[in-house]
């Protein structure tokens, strides 16, 4: 499928591919934010100008595939400012909201982090237990625990979905606040040590941390529209360049199966180089068009298809992916390969950023108008 790209597209693209050539980040990922901001390559998708470059959605697709396709190139650390907090801030934001925050993240000076998912409410969004109350000044002070909190150790706020209504159920009563992370004794960032030997998410604990008056965005008890409307704009351009990095895993999956002679593993290196083709597809059939479904239907494709591919990377090793450790110490206990990480990794895919169980019951409730699911008080 030919997206479309027009000469100003492929002139972008060349303008893209030139900078990031010339461009080699050589400094930490958090410098990088920085250089990428300097450059104004953060926020191309925003519709209102604060300090960034503009580009159209195809220009939007264009760079996210330079960035993907650029092997040097650090994960972005500022990803959640830029493309989930930054859109909800333009939607729901006040004006001096969007002055206060958009600049500094289009700089890429400042991180956030989303506090959203918590112990005891997994995938279900509505059971959050944090609490926000209002103390004499009138900020709001927050207490409770956060859960798979991306980056929190890097992150100088964190949008937080609390509950500011006392005694309320459900997603009544909630609000949508910005949380400076800079409280030493107000919030406390646990790493969560993975399988893979990594520690990308985070336990956050609130205790009383402050977040200003003006800091809600929407109104109070409005939460759950806001929190909603982030989620619906958590996968867009994004998904496809997810997808790119997809490819370069599958590419090297199949380069190690060459001569596999399995037919049954044959048969599933084919479906799963058809699989990431429908994806990609169905991704630029949605892109920019309101659609309730995909969301929840994107989620569940890339979802299963990514822990397949590392099930799948796995048998085409055969015993050889079993083996490890290599350089074993009590510093480092186990060193993994790339794609024993990614197998690994890939087992929560089904699991965080909302269960399958949680996106099919959304599909079968607010898009096929099927009766809702019983529930128990």
């Amino acid at each position: 499928m030919d997206f479309g790209f027009s000469s100003d597209d492929e002139a972008f693209r060349a303008d893209a591919r030139a900078w990031l050539d010339a461009h080699p980040p050589d400094d930490t990922p958090r410098t990088w934010e920085r250089t990428l901001g300097e450059a104004g390559w953060i926020g191309l998708g925003w519709t209102e100008r604060h300090g960034n470059r503009q580009g159209t959605l195809t220009q939007q697709v264009v760079w996210a595939e330079e960035y993907a396709r650029t092997t040097n190139t650090p994960p972005r650390l500022g990803h959640i400012g830029e493309n989930l907090l930054a859109p909800t801030l333009i939607t729901y934001g006040t004006g001096k909201q969007k002055n206060r925050f958009l600049p500094p993240i289009a700089r890429g000076e400042e991180l956030w982090c989303q506090g959203y998912s918590e112990p005891d409410a997994g995938s279900d969004l509505a059971a959050v237990r944090t609490t926000a109350t209002r103390d004499a000044t009138g900020a709001y002070r927050v207490t409770g625990q956060k859960i798979w909190t991306s980056h929190a150790h890097d992150a100088d706020w964190c949008f937080v979905l609390a509950r500011t209504e006392p005694g309320s159920r459900r997603h009544h009563g909630l609000s949508f606040l910005l949380v400076p992370m800079d409280q030493p004794g107000r919030i406390e960032v646990r790493p969560i040590r993975q399988m893979t030997g990594t520690s990308e998410f985070n336990e956050v604990f609130f205790d009383g941390a402050r977040a200003e008056p003006d800091h809600v965005v929407g109104a109070e008890g409005d939460g759950w529209r806001v929190a909603m409307g982030l989620l619906d704009v958590e996968r867009g351009v994004s998904t496809l360049v997810q997808q790119i990095g997809f490819e370069e895993e599958l590419e090297k999956v199949l380069a190690t199966a060459r001569d596999i002679a399995d037919p049954l593993l044959r048969d599933r290196l084919v479906r799963q180089w058809a699989d990431l083709r429908v994806m990609r597809w169905n991704a630029l059939r949605t892109l920019g068009a309101p659609d309730t479904a995909a969301p929840s239907v994107a989620k569940l494709l890339w979802g299963g298809w990514h822990q397949r591919l590392g099930e799948l990377a796995m048998a085409v090793r055969g015993a050889e992916a079993a083996v490890g450790p290599y350089d074993w110490s009590p510093q480092q206990p186990y060193e993994l390969d790339e794609q024993q990480r990614s197998f690994l990794f890939s087992r929560a895919d089904t699991i965080y950023g909302g269960s399958d169980e949680i996106q099919r019951t959304i599909i079968a409730e607010r898009v096929l108008g099927l009766p809702r699911e019983a529930r128990g008080q």
